[in-house]
């Protein structure tokens, strides 16, 4: 390292520095998409009944048999 330069030295900083704010603003997208995705999953949840009840639906075999035919 004694032949760098102080600029090069500051480049390097910066350039790391830069790295490390698309990391923080990377992981600030990932925790934003994975709120809205949560929050979606309750609206859809509250729209369907009441929250923390799960909705499900039988398919009758009749109706399975006919689309397999």
């Amino acid at each position: 390292m004694a032949g760098r330069g102080s600029t090069t030295f500051k480049k390097r900083q910066k350039e790391q520095q830069r790295q490390e704010k698309r990391q923080e603003k990377f992981a600030k997208r990932l925790e934003k998409k994975h709120q809205k995705g949560t929050l979606a999953d309750l609206e859809i949840a509250a729209m369907e009944g009441e929250p923390g009840e799960t909705v499900t639906e039988e398919i009758p075999s009749a109706a399975t048999e006919q689309v397999h035919e």
